[in-house]
């Protein structure tokens, strides 16, 4: 199954819209045209699927999942090199004590660390995405944001995290945010492009459909909540409301896309009712790092926790886990 967009976003979205051209106002009718959310019932259900109990057999297999669907991440002003090839190091052996753990599926840094990543990590599986288009405020041209994708990529990056312009989408400029999009899509060459929405700055669960049909329709890969560094991040009935998201788009074009929650998602437990959610709304399909991703760092640790009391019975010193999650991951 393809992993990349294969259209012209531009000539797919006139004719979804049935429109012989695409201008914001017939962007504007199509999103705003999209059934409501209803917030009391998708913080119900969201709610609901967050008490599910699993069995141990299944808490073991959902673990070894949520661990193979990490973007370990470090995206601080002060990364050196010397931390990016540490946070490469631990993604390659994520538990020195079991080398049956699984790997996560990427580390995610600044453009300027995708070469050392690319080095540290070298043929071991293990993805390089990187932060793009002036992250995390967006705020810079779109010829800056383009260099910055196209710097990103040329490096070596397998996969580009961009951050849309909240502030067109919010002033209803719609056009600007698919422009830029498919630009970045375009200059993303077969990297995969997951699309930032910054959630906690859209305010609304009807913002956060029409964000994501948006980032859909203009050849995003994946849709993503949160760059990690405002709250609220990634919260359960916003993920839900992008899983259906992602689910009628399916039903609609016959495309996956992926999700990644972001931010904020600390504890296995947490993790668990993520996956237990992908599983209920978008379908069984999504459970796989292809379709499915955690952006985290402090996260990898709470699952190696898990991992081990259930490999021997008893919880492991924090002292035996690595902690190298920066701040707001």
């Amino acid at each position: 199954m393809s992993t990349t967009t294969a259209v012209d976003p531009t000539a797919r979205a006139r004719d979804l819209l049935g429109v012989s051209r695409l201008t914001n106002q017939a962007l504007t009718t199509w999103l705003h045209g999209l059934p409501g959310v209803d917030q009391v019932g998708c913080e119900a259900r969201a709610a609901g699927l967050g008490t599910r109990s699993i069995k141990t057999s299944s808490k073991a297999w959902a673990i070894d999942l949520a661990i193979s669907m990490i973007d370990l991440t470090t995206l601080e002003g002060a990364d050196t090199p010397g931390k990016v090839r540490g946070l490469a190091a631990r993604a390659v052996t994520p538990d020195p004590s079991d080398l049956t753990t699984p790997r996560p599926a990427a580390v995610c840094v600044y453009g300027d660390m995708v070469e050392i990543a690319k080095e540290a990590l070298g043929d071991t599986g293990v993805k390089v995405a990187a932060v793009a288009t002036a992250f995390p405020s967006g705020r810079a041209s779109r010829a800056v944001k383009l260099a910055d994708t196209t710097d990103a990529v040329q490096a070596g990056a397998d996969e580009i995290d961009m951050v849309i312009d909240r502030g067109a989408f919010l002033a209803g400029d719609y056009l600007r945010v698919f422009r830029e999009i498919a630009e970045t899509k375009e200059a993303c060459g077969d990297a995969r492009l997951k699309v930032i929405m910054e959630t906690g700055e859209l305010v609304t669960y009807d913002n956060v459909r029409r964000a994501s049909w948006l980032s859909m329709l203009a050849g995003g890969d994946f849709i993503k909540t949160s760059t990690g560094k405002i709250s609220p991040a990634a919260t359960l009935p916003v993920t839900l409301v992008m899983l259906e998201a992602v689910r009628d788009w399916q039903g609609l074009t016959g495309e996956m896309v992926g999700v990644k929650p972001a931010g904020g998602i600390r504890t296995s437990k947490d993790a668990i009712k993520f996956l237990v959610t992908v599983s209920e709304v978008a379908g069984e399909e999504w459970l796989d790092n292809t379709w499915f991703r955690f952006g985290a760092s402090s996260l990898l640790n709470d699952l190696i926790l898990q991992r081990q009391k259930m490999a021997t019975g008893a919880y492991s010193g924090a002292d035996y886990v690595a902690d190298d999650a920066p701040s707001g991951y």
